[in-house]
């Protein structure tokens, strides 16, 4: 039995038949995470009562992959920039090009970012780039908080040794160099770009986010882009005058919404105010880009590391179209191979906040893929290779009774001008269809005590 599979045995048999198989200890810290408002429509982000444990070494290698990938994605940016042809294959809107060509007056393309994963024993599968508007990393922080002074990860605390990893001090330092960059010189107003939901239920992580600034000391406020004003080479809402913006708005919803006179893109084209992620984040975070990175003609010339992660940890990708192309130095049709492959290939929608779905060939008959096929010939889509999931038993409490449920583990890595400080650990069931079953965990790296 492995380090790993040992520290959950052991972590299971705590609330099965240990000191902490009473649950009361259950509605205490379900109160605690109501008190600080990790809630969404009426639900817990976090179900279930065992953090994800990842080892040293696993998370050693997480960061060194993370980083050698990143460092790829900025080279390949900063490829397709230059290059008509690379750009035109990356299947941006007008909108979304005019706006990749704006400079947005500092030097890392993504200040704030995270890789989604699948981390298994000794292996990392990076099956997506969260450049645009990632999420995750204040709910991650809170939850751990909650988790470690917990009946059961106490007692776990007496046998392991288990490192939290944080994400508001890391954001907040990312910002304000990008700020220092971007040529600011005095202590910045941040405003959090949102959209207000018509509702509200909980605290979103924005809200979080605005209270770690504030009591870092910083002018912050929650703003929507039907708020802001642009007079006089100054970006406001209301009386308050905003020098840097935390962006948590995806591009197309921005676009669906808005055009390029708003006064956000006008401050943004003029430098007058500091945008974070920049505008040109959307070029790494459609998966086309993933296209790019596995088409080895491009990236031959790369550094060795960057090569051999790509190699190593991300999956065959293409832009699907009537085209020729690779596969494993192998020349083939693309429409031909996606047809003949199903069982091994994943549809997805090349951007994430399009309302389209992904398809997954394994889970279809041959009708059901022509069909899937025929809409990804239509509107922008990736082929991807399949990439087998990590799976691991969680403890939760239904109807008050403590059941062990096996979930799909996703471990994102999360990263601030380029270097993984962090990650976050989402539970699914792995269904392509909808399940209420999932959430946020806390993510502990586990430690053997000498």
């Amino acid at each position: 039995m492995s380090q790993l599979d040992d520290a959950i045995s052991r972590y299971n048999r705590l609330l099965e038949n240990g000191p902490c198989r009473d649950l009361a200890w259950v509605d205490d810290l379900h109160k605690r995470m109501e008190e600080e408002h990790l809630s969404a429509g009426g639900r817990l982000i976090c179900p279930f009562l065992r953090p994800n444990f990842i080892t040293r070494r696993q998370y050693d290698g997480l960061v060194k992959t993370g980083e050698a990938l990143i460092s790829a994605i900025d080279r390949m940016q900063r490829m397709v920039l230059d290059s008509p042809s690379l750009l035109a294959r990356m299947e941006l809107l007008p909108a979304e090009k005019m706006l990749a060509a704006i400079d947005p007056g500092y030097q890392v393309p993504e200040v704030a970012s995270r890789l989604d994963s699948h981390l298994t024993n000794g292996t990392l599968h990076v099956v997506q780039y969260n450049a645009d508007s990632p999420s995750g990393s204040a709910y991650t922080e809170v939850l751990a908080d909650l988790f470690y002074d917990s009946p059961p990860v106490k007692e776990f605390r007496k046998r392991y040794h288990l490192s939290r990893v944080g994400g508001k001090k890391n954001l907040l330092g990312a910002l304000l160099k990008a700020y220092k960059q971007f040529g600011g010189h005095k202590k910045p107003n941040i405003a959090i770009l949102e959209f207000r939901p018509a509702y509200h239920s909980g605290q979103s992580e924005f809200q979080l986010f605005r209270d770690f600034f504030r009591q870092e000391g910083y002018a912050v406020e929650i703003v929507s882009p039907d708020q802001l004003e642009y007079r006089n080479k100054v970006l406001r809402k209301g009386p308050f005058e905003i020098d840097l913006i935390y962006r948590r708005i995806s591009i197309q919803e921005f676009l669906m919404r808005f055009d390029l006179t708003h006064p956000l893109v006008r401050a943004y084209r003029e430098r007058t105010v500091c945008v974070v992620n920049s505008f040109r984040s959307e070029l790494a975070h459609k998966k086309a880009m993933f296209g790019l990175l596995t088409d080895e003609a491009l990236t031959a010339k790369f550094p060795n590391d960057e090569r051999k992660a790509i190699h190593d940890h991300v999956p065959w990708t293409r832009l699907v179209s009537a085209t020729k192309t690779t596969y494993h130095d192998e020349t083939v049709d693309l429409p031909e191979f996606i047809t003949q492959n199903r069982d091994k290939l994943v549809l997805k929608p090349n951007d994430d906040y399009s309302d389209q779905h992904s398809f997954f060939g394994w889970e279809m008959d041959d009708a059901s893929w022509d069909r899937a096929l025929k809409q990804a010939m239509r509107s922008p889509y990736v082929v991807q290779e399949r990439v087998s999931p990590v799976r691991s038993v969680f403890p939760m409490v239904t109807y008050g009774n403590l059941e062990f449920k096996e979930m799909q583990v996703d471990v994102h890595p999360l990263a601030y001008l380029g270097k993984v400080l962090s990650c976050s650990s989402w539970l699914s069931t792995g269904n392509s269809g909808f399940s209420s079953v999932g959430g946020l965990v806390p993510t502990f790296i586990l430690d053997n005590k000498s």
